[in-house]
C-alpha cells in the first residue's frame, strides 16, 4: 500500500534554496516520489511512498522553521501515483501574483466538512469554486459559482469584474486541499468583503469525512497525480489524463475523433502545432517501446 500525503504550510523561509538539498536527498533515499515546492512563503506539495518513508519526510518538514504544527492529508493507493521526485524553488507555493496577499496575516473563517453543507445551503451565502476550469468540469458542489479561470492568477481579475453580483452575500470558497483558499480568502478580506469562509481541508477532506448519502458534492475531484480523480472515500475515479494538455479525459472522450493517445484530445486539438504533435508522437512511441521491454520510460 502506497501512502499519499498532500501538504502545505505558510511560514517565513529565509533560505528555501538552502533547505532544498537535504529535503531532496531524504526523499530520494526513502524512495519517495512526487513534488514539493519551496518558496519564501512556505512549502506545498504531494508526495507518495512507504509508511516509514513518508513519516521520515514529514518529520523533516516539521523541523523546518515555523512548521512545527503543519498539517497534511493522507490517502492511499495500490500503485505509486508519481514517476519521479521533484523539489523545486518557486516565487510562490501557489501562484496568485498578488504581492500584498499574506495568509499568515488573516484568512477567511474555517468551516469543518461536517458543517459545510449547512453553510452553503443558506440563501445569504454565495459559494465560489476557486479551481481551474478543467478541474471544475469533472466535479463541484451543487450550486457553486465557476469563475472559469484557466489559472489561479486570473482570479483577482475575475473578482474585480464580478464583485458587484455578490453584494450583500457571505462568501464561501473551496478548493482541492485548501491552499488556494488561504490566498483567495485573504484577498477578498483585503477587498473589503466582511464575511468570508472556506472549507477546512478542502474537497479532499470533505470527501473523506462526509458520508456519500449526505454529500452535496457532484462528480469527481481532480488530483494532480496519476490517479487523476478521486470520489467519496477518496477512491480513485474513472478519469485518465491527456498527456498532451494534462487535462482529465473520460472513456467517452477517448472515442472522440480528436483523441490520439499521448498526442491530443478534444480539449487541446487546437492548442499545439504540428511540430509539437510530432514530438508528442515520438514520446508516446518511446513509452510504448519501454513498456514492451518491461521498463519505465520516465525515471527518477
Amino acid at each position: 500500500m502506497v501512502v499519499i500525503a498532500a501538504l502545505y504550510h505558510f511560514t517565513k523561509f529565509e533560505d528555501p534554496a538552502g533547505m532544498k538539498p537535504a529535503l531532496a536527498r531524504l526523499c530520494c533515499a526513502e524512495g519517495i516520489k512526487g513534488t514539493l515546492l519551496l518558496a519564501n512563503e512556505g512549502i506545498n506539495g504531494t508526495i507518495a511512498g512507504s509508511r516509514d518513508g513518508i513519516d521520515k519526510v514529514l518529520a523533516h518538514i516539521r523541523a523546518l522553521p515555523g512548521c512545527e504544527a503543519f498539517e497534511w492529508k493522507e490517502s492511499f493507493a495500490d500503485e505509486m501515483p508519481f514517476h519521479r521526485m521533484k523539489v523545486r524553488l518557486k516565487k510562490e507555493i501557489v501562484t496568485m501574483g498578488q504581492p500584498s496577499v499574506d495568509p499568515r496575516a488573516s484568512v477567511g473563517a474555517y468551516v469543518a466538512p461536517e458543517d459545510w453543507n449547512a453553510l452553503i445551503s443558506r440563501d445569504d451565502v454565495a459559494v465560489i469554486d476557486t479551481r481551474n476550469d478543467y478541474e471544475v468540469a469533472i466535479g463541484t458542489f451543487d450550486g457553486a459559482v465557476d469563475p472559469e479561470t484557466k489559472s489561479f492568477g486570473e482570479f483577482p481579475e475575475w473578482w474585480a469584474e464580478n464583485a458587484e453580483r455578490f453584494k450583500g452575500k457571505k462568501i464561501a470558497m473551496f478548493c482541492t486541499g485548501g491552499i488556494r483558499c488561504e490566498k483567495s480568502t485573504n484577498y477578498l478580506l483585503g477587498q473589503g468583503v466582511e464575511d468570508v469562509f472556506h472549507l477546512k481541508g478542502g474537497i479532499l477532506k470533505y470527501l473523506e469525512d462526509v458520508p456519500e448519502e449526505e454529500s452535496l458534492w457532484q462528480g469527481e475531484c481532480f488530483v494532480f497525480d496519476q490517479r487523476v480523480s478521486v470520489g467519496h472515500g477518496l477512491e480513485p475515479g474513472p478519469y485518465d489524463l491527456c498527456f498532451a494538455c494534462r487535462r482529465p479525459i473520460s472513456e467517452d472522450d477517448k472515442s472522440h475523433a480528436d483523441f490520439e493517445p499521448g498526442v491530443s484530445c478534444h480539449q487541446c486539438i487546437d492548442e499545439f502545432s504540428d511540430s509539437d504533435r510530432g514530438r508528442f508522437r515520438e514520446r508516446q512511441k518511446q513509452i510504448a517501446l519501454a513498456k514492451k521491454r518491461g521498463q519505465s520510460h520516465i525515471g527518477s
